[in-house]
């Protein structure tokens, strides 16, 4: 019977190790496209507030935060 007991405990850590090799590839798969994401719209971002929201010798930084504290007092 210990056969068994070692056969199937060496199917079990086989399954287990498989399914965390999958979990973190599908993890760092999502991560990457998140990344991706959020880095596009920060670019998008920021030309938008350079092209439209920024004053005369005023950078990108300084004006989303001149707009975020415009929208915090209200």
């Amino acid at each position: 019977m210990s056969k068994f007991i070692e056969a199937n405990e060496k199917i079990a850590n086989g399954v287990v190790e498989g399914y965390k090799k999958l979990e973190d590839g599908v993890v760092n798969g999502y991560k990457k496209i998140e990344n991706g994401v959020v880095d596009g719209y920060k670019k998008i971002e920021d030309k938008f507030v350079d092209k439209f929201l920024t004053r005369e010798n005023e950078t990108v930084d300084d004006a989303k935060k001149r707009i975020a504290k415009q929208n915090s007092g209200k």
